[in-house]
Order: structure tokens, then C-alpha cells, then sequence
């Protein structure tokens, strides 16, 4: 009776401890998620479909494979995450798989990590303030953000909208725009900008255009140029990542 009692008391710790395991996993995913994922799924998970989907009550994400794919490489219009690990993505799925109306318990790192494979290897990244876009670049690009993205950013950048029937948007340069997009790569600014951008027509740009946009941004918070223009390639800004100061401090 006593061995048994015993047993029990143990399965009961150890129940415990995975719970509480669970528990601070959800949290940590809950974090990231509103760092990476809240501006276009949403803090109710309801998204804005049909360009971002609804994880809430979305039976696809207990899928965990498709889940680490979406996220490491970027489908359709979701761009790709380079900068979380395995742990990342593991507190992340546990977060959206039971968050809201799911319910389709928490992930191990070792699941993830066996699901990356030899694509959990890292890649090469490099930050906004390593010369990424082109001084005539920037400069070439004025007229069309007047035109298309001043009216609700201001001719500024400060958020302050030039149209007095439209809601002000958010700062497009700035201490607080760098500080929202910190560890976000330029694809995540650059497809939600694509997707979303003007209000009033998005995608109304070309590919391009939307990376010159960006690289006036870029210019406008005087992060220093370089040699080459900053190209509308996904793939090519996927490896470039927001910093709010360069990694030096200088």
C-alpha cells in the first residue's frame, strides 16, 4: 500500500512539473507570438483572411510539420522567421496550438529540432545598418511616398497624417518604429507592407517600389547606405534583420 501510495505521489510531482514545464513554455511563445506574429494574425488569433489566416480555431496547426515549415521558410504571403531556433518555434507552436479555442497540446524542442533537420542550421543574417540599400535608391523614392504613404505616415514619417479625413498611421521612422520592429527581418516589413499598404489600395506598388519605400525609410532614420540597391526579393531581405542600433553600439 505504501509503494503504491508512493508511486502515486510521484506520478503526481512529475505531472506537476510538466505542467508548470508547459506553462512557462506557453508564456514564452505567447511573448513571441505578439513580437512576431500579433500585427497580422491578431491578439485574438482571428487574422485578417484571406491574405493572413485565423489560428484561432484553425484545424491546420495540429499539423506541427506545417507549422515549422510556414515559420522557418515562409509560405504565401507569411514571410520566414531565420531568427528563431528550435526552442523558439517549439514555445511558439505550443503558444498558438492552445491558445483561444485550440487545443492541441505543448512541443517539445527535440520535436522541432527532428522536424528542421539540417534546416535548423542557421543562415547568414545581417542587419539594416550593414549598407543594405542605395543612398539615389532612397533619395529617388521621395515623390512616391508623398504620393502613396504620406497621407496617413506624415511627410515626416512621425505618424502625423497629412489628410485630415484619414486616421494617422504608425511612425514609419523613429525610435519607436525601430524599437516595434526590432528583430523583425525587412521580408516581414516588406510583405506586410506589400500586403496591407496603402490602406486605401494595397499592393498598388510593384515589388520593387515597396523596397524603395523602404529603403527611404531606412535612409530617413539615417542608417547608412551602401553600394547596392535594396532589391524586392524576399529571399534576399529575409536574410536582413531591424536592429535599432548597429550591433557595435557606435
Amino acid at each position: 500500500m505504501r509503494v503504491l501510495a508512493t508511486a502515486v505521489f510521484c506520478a503526481t510531482l512529475a505531472a506537476g512539473a510538466a505542467q508548470a514545464q508547459n506553462g512557462a513554455l506557453f508564456e514564452e511563445g505567447q511573448s513571441l507570438y505578439e513580437q512576431n506574429c500579433v500585427l497580422c494574425h491578431q491578439p485574438s488569433g482571428k487574422g485578417n483572411p484571406p491574405i493572413f489566416p485565423a489560428l484561432s480555431g484553425n484545424d491546420n496547426i495540429s499539423d506541427l510539420g506545417l507549422i515549422v515549415t510556414n515559420v522557418h521558410e515562409g509560405q504565401g504571403n507569411m514571410p520566414a522567421f531565420p531568427t528563431l531556433d528550435a526552442g523558439d518555434i517549439a514555445a511558439l507552436a505550443t503558444y498558438i496550438r492552445n491558445a483561444w479555442d485550440n487545443d492541441h497540446g505543448a512541443v517539445t524542442e527535440e520535436e522541432i529540432a527532428a522536424l528542421l533537420g539540417d534546416g535548423g542550421v542557421s543562415m547568414e543574417l545581417i542587419s539594416v545598418w550593414d549598407g543594405v540599400y542605395d543612398e539615389d535608391q532612397a533619395k529617388g523614392v521621395h515623390r512616391l511616398y508623398l504620393g502613396a504613404c504620406a497621407s496617413c505616415h506624415g511627410d515626416r514619417l512621425d505618424g502625423t497624417a497629412d489628410n485630415p479625413d484619414l486616421e494617422p498611421g504608425p511612425p514609419l521612422a523613429g525610435r519607436i518604429f525601430l524599437r516595434n520592429w526590432d528583430g523583425q527581418t525587412l521580408e516581414t516589413l516588406y510583405e506586410y507592407m506589400r500586403t496591407q499598404m496603402p490602406l486605401t489600395n494595397p499592393g498598388q506598388l510593384s515589388d520593387q517600389q515597396y523596397a524603395d519605400v523602404i529603403a527611404y525609410m531606412l535612409f530617413y532614420d539615417d542608417i547608412p547606405a551602401g553600394d547596392e540597391k535594396l532589391p524586392g526579393d524576399r529571399e534576399a531581405l529575409s536574410k536582413i534583420v531591424i536592429k535599432q542600433a548597429p550591433e557595435d553600439g557606435g
